[in-house]
């Protein structure tokens, strides 16, 4: 505090003393006037003094305050114009009123002042415009953190580029961990001799390794069909940029010897943890080899999935030696159980509703009660066709219940079996896999992103033709209790004949084997074509569709219906089955409005183009040759545009993704 402040506070009660005395010096006066008189000639000197001493440090005070606020002005003059912060004022018209030396500093131009943001920085239009609190934007190959005043017109620049670049520099050395697998080495290599087992292992190693030395990778081989692969996130990008052809590399290389190798890649990354990257690379792999193999899986904490590769056929099994072990555990679950619940998916067709009658069945054989849940609502014309053949069989009919049913008599000892689809979202009956907890998955589609939680026992075979020729493995290693009804076969061969289009697309020695089973077992062929047929309106339906087919490229035939016309998903499956079976067609893809928002597309291929990649671009799914999604929101004309955007992304890639 100033020395002046001090006196005065002091001086405040001599005042005070000096007024009490003056009082009491009139009532003296009053008594005897001369001492009074006295008195006041004594106080004059000291009041004369206060007086004159208060005078000056009146203008002492003065000067002092003057000053301290020229300082302060001075101060955010100097704040102002010097400090290493952009300061910008704009006008309505988006029109630069004033800036701070410091950011005019990053500009070329002589002034600032009157010139458009259009002109100098149009990138803090969109943030202006949208009242943005802050933003991080790139002037001039510097980032700013931009502040935005909306109602001064007043924007503020922080100068963040070395702490971007830091951020950038810490993400790309994050440590990423790979796991590599030898897709079905142990098969392939089982006949083989020492010396030619020897040089194949030569062969992929020295491929490997090379990508490894090329990449900067450290790679490990941990056991005969696995590598364990460390890296950072700035060589993942450009793995990725360069679509992983170390898978391409591997197969053709092998298949010069004549032995179809591939790689299965699971990798994990996004996070500083090591023990959550190697849980997460093991789920990638489990998530690439579910989808068949041949294809990289890379996975991130918060549960976002990339996938590239996967564009050839899952390679068929040989052995059954899986489907006795799978079936022999189904066995084990199904007599722990209560009762078995079988659900497939929602909008069920032939394979849905085969395989879960084939399942029914094992149950049976297993002395335990089990039904089908169905919506009897959602059943298109041959699953109708066939469920009014089984109305004629009561024991089998009465098997089938609705939702609400299968919740009311579920228990905690219940087994429930999720049939032909693997994906939470799709299944009839949501609320049953939050009810039960025992839950077996059994399906032939490549696993997708979306996955039932914690199954207790899963069977997923993308090789496999449909889900009903993988039950009906199962019912050859269950105890034989009671023959397989003639009803019960048809239904499992309806479903392999449904997927498999007659047997003509993904069919393998093991469908043929499975088709020779049931049919052994009573299937009729001809109820088979009974349940197969179509009314004269749907064809000419379907027929219209392929009138509209176009080539967008060699060997991609697009069709689509009209804007104000709904067709049914089946009817969209059938058109495109049916363009596939045209000359010179490779993939076809057929575009439709399902319902009002709702357009759908199915796709199908020959094997050249992985159609699944194509529509899990467009947030669908399903096999390399057959699958389909919906999108919602848009018209038939901007799906066709979305379709052909993400085929040339498929294409760009040569194929890779």
């Amino acid at each position: 505090m100033p020395a002046f402040i001090e006196k005065r506070s002091i001086r405040y009660p001599f005042y005070g003393l000096i007024g009490i005395t003056v009082v009491l010096l009139i009532v003296l006066g009053y008594y005897n006037w001369i001492l009074s008189l006295v008195g006041l000639f004594l106080i004059i000197p000291p009041l004369y003094y206060m007086i004159v001493i208060e005078s000056s440090q009146r203008k002492e005070m003065e000067e002092y305050i003057s000053t301290l606020s020229y300082r302060v002005k001075r101060v955010g003059e100097e704040a102002l114009m010097e400090m290493p912060i952009g300061i910008m004022l704009i006008n309505d018209d988006y029109f630069i009123e004033w800036t701070n030396p410091f950011l005019s500093s990053y500009f070329d131009e002589d002034t600032l002042i009157g010139k458009s943001l259009y002109e100098i920085a149009d990138s803090l239009i969109p943030l202006i415009k949208q009242e943005v609190g802050t933003e991080i934007i790139t002037l001039h190959e510097r980032k700013f953190r931009v502040i935005l005043k909306s109602e001064e017109k007043l924007l503020y620049f922080f100068d963040v580029t070395e702490q971007k670049e830091i951020e950038k520099m810490y993400h790309d050395e994050r440590t990423v961990i790979a796991i590599i697998f030898l897709d079905n080495y142990d098969e392939l290599t089982q006949g083989m001799d020492d010396q030619m087992r020897g040089s194949i292992n030569n062969l992929v190693t020295s491929t490997l390794n090379k990508w490894a030395q090329d990449n900067g990778i450290f790679l490990k081989r941990i056991s005969s069909e696995r590598f364990i692969a460390v890296f950072n996130e700035a060589i993942l990008q450009l793995l990725e940029k360069g679509k992983f052809t170390v898978l391409d590399e591997v197969r053709e290389m092998t298949s010069k010897q004549n032995i179809s190798f591939t790689l299965s890649i699971g990798v994990g990354a996004g996070t500083p943890s090591l023990p959550e990257l190697g849980v997460l690379a093991q789920s990638s792999l489990d998530l690439a080899l579910g989808r068949g193999g041949d294809q990289v899986a890379i996975k991130h904490p918060n549960g976002k999935v990339k996938f590239f590769g996967g564009k050839t056929n899952p390679v068929e099994k040989r052995t059954r030696v899986r489907a006795r072990v799978i079936s022999h555990a189904l066995k084990d679950l199904i007599t722990a159980s209560d009762k078995v619940i079988i659900m497939g998916h929602k909008n069920p067709d032939m394979d849905s509703i085969g395989s879960s009658i084939g399942i029914y069945k094992v149950a049976q054989m297993n002395q335990k009660d089990a039904y089908i849940v169905l919506n009897f609502q959602e059943m298109d014309g041959a699953v109708h066709r066939l469920m009014e053949e089984i109305r004629h069989q009561e024991q089998l009919f009465s098997r089938f219940i609705g939702p609400e049913e299968a919740l009311e008599i579920s228990t905690e000892k219940t087994l429930l079996v999720i049939v032909d689809t693997h994906k939470p979202a799709l299944v009839i009956e949501e609320r049953l896999l939050n009810r039960i907890d025992n839950v077996v998955v059994i399906d032939h589609h490549r696993r997708g992103e979306e996955f039932i939680e914690n199954p207790v026992l899963v069977y997923m075979e993308p090789y496999a033709s449909s889900t009903a020729e993988l039950v009906t493995e199962f019912l050859e290693y269950q105890p034989k209790r009671g023959k397989i009804e003639m009803i019960e076969a048809t239904a499992l061969l309806a479903g392999i004949v449904v997927d498999t289009k007659s047997f003509t697309l993904r069919t393998g020695a093991r469908t043929f084997d499975a088709a020779s089973y049931l049919r052994g077992q009573g299937a009729d062929t001809i109820l088979v074509q009974k349940f197969l047929k179509e009314s004269v309106n749907t064809y000419i339906k379907r027929a219209k569709l392929i009138e509209s087919v176009a080539f967008y490229r060699d060997g991609i035939a697009i069709a689509k219906g009209e804007e104000n016309e709904l067709h049914d998903q089946v009817l969209l499956a059938q058109a495109a089955d049916t363009l596939l079976t045209m000359d010179g067609v490779a993939a076809s893809f057929v575009i439709a409005k399902r319902n009002e928002g709702l357009i759908g597309i199915s796709a199908r291929s020959l094997g050249s183009v992985n159609v699944q990649v194509i529509m899990e671009k467009l947030q669908g799914g399903g096999h390399l040759t057959n699958a389909a999604t919906q999108m919602t929101g848009i018209s038939v004309t901007e799906a066709e545009r979305q379709l052909k955007l993400a085929i040339e992304d498929y294409f760009e890639g040569g194929k890779k993704e």
